[in-house]
């Protein structure tokens, strides 16, 4: 079973759709009580870090979401601000993340010269190239996926990256540690190429 953790942020209704149509089981939990039976989790996000900490940390579902990852290590997803909570910390915000993953959240430098400084929000289909074509990008061609998003995860261990991306300078837009994985991207948005990614994670 694929439980999307639904702490009142994040295209729930999206994933939902998407397992259904794959006929994959899946199920939304806001309360620890439906957590606890997942097998695979989703840990969606938009907005702001703090705010998306505050609001996970509120939910009821933070102690047996730690049990579920890090004792029992089911396999988990982070989507964009979601993969940002699993880090240490994030310079958007003074709340501490997950701390699932070596890793810090930072800004896009827009300090630099004027012709090449980054615009923020990085928004809009860009490409991602995967540096290993198993696991989430098994069978996946070509990929081009959605983004929105100012800050970037930076994992501390090279071999965490999964895929990167371009703007203005490679960044890193998955990440992959055990059984934590994680997209910048948004692949409930990304056509094609989020619905293959998104099937992969049901299959492992």
């Amino acid at each position: 079973m694929i439980t999307i953790v639904d702490y009142g942020l994040g295209n729930i209704r999206a994933f939902v759709n998407i397992y259904r149509r794959l006929n994959i089981p899946v199920e939304a939990a806001q309360t620890a009580e439906e957590l606890a039976c997942a097998s695979r989790i989703i840990l969606p996000g938009v907005g702001a870090f703090d705010w998306a900490m505050a609001r996970l940390n509120a939910s009821g579902m933070r102690d047996t979401l730690d049990e579920l990852v890090l004792g029992q290590g089911k396999p988990v997803l982070g989507i964009c601000v979601g993969m940002q909570m699993m880090a240490k910390s994030s310079e958007e915000g003074a709340l501490p993340g997950l701390g699932w993953l070596d890793a810090e959240v930072c800004r896009f430098d827009v300090d630099g010269a004027s012709n090449w400084a980054p615009r923020l929000p990085h928004m809009g289909w860009n490409d991602v190239h995967p540096l290993s074509s198993d696991g989430l990008f098994e069978g996946l061609e070509d990929v081009r996926c959605y983004f929105l998003h100012s800050y970037y995860l930076r994992p501390l261990a090279p071999a965490m990256t999964l895929a990167t991306t371009d703007y203005h300078g490679a960044f890193t837009s998955a990440v992959r540690a055990g059984n934590i994985q994680g997209t910048q991207f948004h692949p409930e948005k990304s056509h094609e190429w989020g619905i293959g990614l998104l099937r992969n994670f049901g299959a492992q």
